[in-house]
């Protein structure tokens, strides 16, 4: 761990008075002298809106109070408790080598010696696009960002001005930020006109947006300017593209003159080197990315084809601008991460997510506790209840979030930190070697049991809140 020197600056004090004994920086706060994750998080609900600054980290869909992180490595977390855990959280999929691995930790020290932002241009924004284009068939150019939310913004607003055309369509159970003209709500199985799905986003915001059912192609219009779809949806589990989906998707939009959008955020270089382009075979004409590519700094990029791509200012009619986009520290913790990832440790995590859903599935089979985990690439979901396939929201919506909370109270007391909401997807990276992979086995037969015993005493009707 790097010594930070105590510059006897006290604009930002020390969280506790026992802080300068126990060697405390106040600029660097791990919550060393908090004695537990509930002090932290009764502190922080003074300051933050609900104690988190992105909602699933709250707990309130699995109950408890949230584990606060003081730091990480490799596999690992540790609490301000100093417990640690085996983590599948992973960032949300942003940290695939590992946490703090020492080529990104590097990269990102060397950058910041030479300063944190610039508001300009720098060679090695220059270079993490072209990663990206070297990956990726049919990306010809990338305009860099700060979020995934910023690049599916980017993504709808250029496909507008591109085509001329209004109207987006998105699919139910599919996730792409908190961008208001996606934000809409969609009805159970049918393709519905978007209502907005949540407080604050005006009924105009979606009255283009139409959301249709994943996993069956819709037919389309002329007043259709994209199509964004999730490749392998991850925010309703993990759910696979079925066969002819998302050629169907490509022919649908050739059709019609539409835009294919790959929302590729969370799954980008996790089902592939080349990203979903090259695993399924089919080229969209623009993919939005965040996640892998900032190695777990914040990060957002969009790519697509030349003509459409350089309809973007300042070449362009439609605007797109960002003080800290292309930011040098994370464009040095970008190229690191995309330096290591090549086709080999690609199937390499693919095959350790196999083995992390055996485990998993073998685990809860012996405990009696009804579950099932499917895969794709480097990502593991979790199904409660559910023994059939799922292929879209509704079935999705049947999970047990009940059971699910019993499971992952389990594995956490096991010491597996899983994310605290069962539409999440679990993240399997560098650092989960065999011991590690082992360990989880392990901790999921006794979680199995304690999830199937509370779930056997659990009072009549006390099953699935869907």
């Amino acid at each position: 761990m790097s010594v930070i020197p105590d510059t006897g600056s006290r604009a930002i004090p020390f969280c506790r008075d026992e802080c300068a004994a126990a060697g405390c920086v106040p600029t660097v706060c791990t919550g060393a002298t908090f004695t537990s994750n509930d002090e932290v998080f009764e502190r922080s609900q003074l300051v933050i809106p609900g104690g988190v600054n992105s909602s699933i980290r709250a707990y309130r869909s699995v109950g408890g109070t949230p584990r606060v992180i003081a730091r990480a490595e490799g596999p690992y977390v540790w609490d301000v408790e100093g417990r640690r855990y085996i983590d599948l959280v992973q960032s949300y999929g942003a940290v695939i080598l590992g946490h703090a691995h020492p080529a990104v930790t590097a990269a990102v020290s060397a950058a910041a010696a030479d300063g944190t932002s610039f508001g300009a241009p720098t060679p090695r924004e220059m270079k993490l696009a072209e990663a990206i284009v070297e990956r990726v068939r049919g990306v010809e150019r990338v305009r860099l960002m700060n979020s995934g939310t910023e690049a599916t913004s980017a993504a709808v607003r250029l496909a507008r001005g591109f085509t001329g055309r209004d109207r987006i369509v998105t699919f139910a159970g599919n996730f792409h930020g908190a961008t208001d003209a996606l934000l809409a709500a969609g009805g159970s199985g049918v393709a519905t006109l978007g209502l907005p799905g949540t407080a604050g986003v005006p009924a105009s915001a979606v009255a283009q947006t139409m959301v249709v059912p994943y996993n069956r192609v819709p037919r389309l219009d002329d007043s259709v300017a994209a199509v964004i779809v999730e490749p392998v949806a991850a925010n309703m589990g993990v759910v696979v593209p079925m066969a002819g989906f998302l050629q169907g998707l490509r022919d649908e939009c050739d059709r019609v003159g539409a835009l294919l959008v790959f929302d590729e955020v969370i799954t980008g270089f996790r089902l592939d080197a080349g990203g979903a382009q090259a695993k399924f075979d089919i080229d969209a004409d623009l993919t939005t990315y965040g996640k892998v590519i900032g190695g777990g700094l914040p990060v957002g990029a969009l790519g697509g084809r030349a003509d459409i791509m350089e309809s973007l200012s300042p070449l362009g009619p439609v605007f797109h601008s960002g003080t800290l986009s292309g930011n040098p520290l994370t464009t040095a913790a970008g190229l690191a991460v995309l330096d290591l990832l090549d086709d080999d440790l690609v199937m390499e995590l693919s095959a350790r997510a196999r083995r992390v859903a055996a485990l998993l599935r073998d685990a809860c089979a012996a405990a009696g506790f009804p579950a099932q985990f499917p895969v794709a690439g480097t990502l593991v979901g979790t199904v409660c209840g559910r023994m059939a396939p799922v292929y879209d929201f509704d079935d999705a919506r049947t999970t047990d979030t009940v059971a699910y909370a019993r499971f992952f109270h389990a594995m956490l007391d096991a010491g597996v930190m899983m994310a605290p909401g069962a539409y999440e997807a679990m993240f399997v990276g560098l650092g989960h070697d065999d011991d590690v992979l082992d360990a989880i086995g392990v901790a999921a037969h006794s979680a199995a049991v304690a999830a199937s015993t509370a779930s056997a005493a659990a009072p009549a009707g006390a099953g699935s809140e869907n």
